[in-house]
């Protein structure tokens, strides 16, 4: 799948490895309506791309992404009602995109993390962090809430810990992020590569139809009654156990080997 040229974000591909990079360091890869839509048009032709089958996503520079663009911010303040409700569901249209991609996706954060780039993270399925990161929900202190994030950050960190620094608008560091569930690893700058290429591992030697019906049964199952997903997830399971990953999956482990989509193979 070749990629067009964008302004905003860069695509580098590695086999079936896809980067996303947030490419505006001279404004700490904050973002703006271009970022947004360029953000969006890449997850949709992302989420019909069958040879990529991981997704990373970090920011070009020594920060992850500063959150809103102050520019952007300044237009923002003069927009209508309708205007401002429009650019809202533009924004959550685009977290929505990367929190469904078909793939598994790894937030690779390297560097500070602020407002909306906390939502980027929570949409991704695991996150490695730099321990110099640090993240901050300061929408409050602008007599603002982080709304179209609030759906994604809350999954990961639960309404505790929602209301604690959703609330406070203070500033954490990235073990307290790891503490809290926002992220997944937490690593020295000398080994942050070293570490998101372990999760690209992972994620490689698991099949990839499966992924992305496990990210399906995930979001469905998490906060649907108990009564409401039996039928949903029997069904799963002998689908998959009928499809042909399935049957190479099981094939592979009684005949003691590693199956066709596992890169060692």
């Amino acid at each position: 799948m070749s990629d067009k040229n964008y302004r905003t974000i860069a695509i580098d591909r590695a086999g079936a490895v896809a980067a996303i990079w947030l490419d505006r360091p001279q404004v700490k890869n904050a973002f703006n309506e271009e970022l947004i839509a360029e953000l969006t048009e890449a997850c949709t032709h992302l989420s019909q791309d069958k040879e990529t089958r991981v997704v990373t996503l970090s920011g070009k520079g020594d920060v992850f992404s500063a959150g809103a663009d102050l520019n952007w911010m300044r237009r923002v303040a003069a927009y209508t009602y309708e205007e401002n409700l429009c650019d809202a569901k533009r924004f959550a249209a685009m977290l929505e995109g990367l929190y469904r991609l078909p793939q598994a996706t790894i937030a690779a954060v390297n560097g500070p993390c602020i407002g909306g780039g906390v939502g980027l993270l929570s949409a991704c399925d695991v996150a490695v962090a730099s321990e110099k990161a640090f993240f901050v929900l300061a929408e409050i202190r602008l007599g603002i809430a982080p709304a179209v994030i609030s759906p994604y950050v809350i999954r990961k960190i639960e309404e505790r810990k929602a209301r604690e620094y959703f609330l406070s608008g203070r500033r954490f560091d990235a073990q307290t992020a790891r503490e809290i569930g926002l992220v997944n690893d937490v690593v020295s700058e000398e080994l942050f590569e070293e570490s998101v290429e372990k999760w690209v591992k992972r994620f490689t030697k698991a099949a990839p139809g499966a992924i992305k019906v496990c990210k399906e049964l995930i979001a469905h199952v998490a906060r649907a009654p108990l009564g409401e997903v039996l039928d949903y997830t029997a069904e799963t399971i002998a689908n998959l156990r009928m499809a042909p990953e399935g049957r190479e999956g099981f094939a592979a482990f009684f005949e003691k080997r590693k199956p066709n989509w596992d890169p060692d193979s």
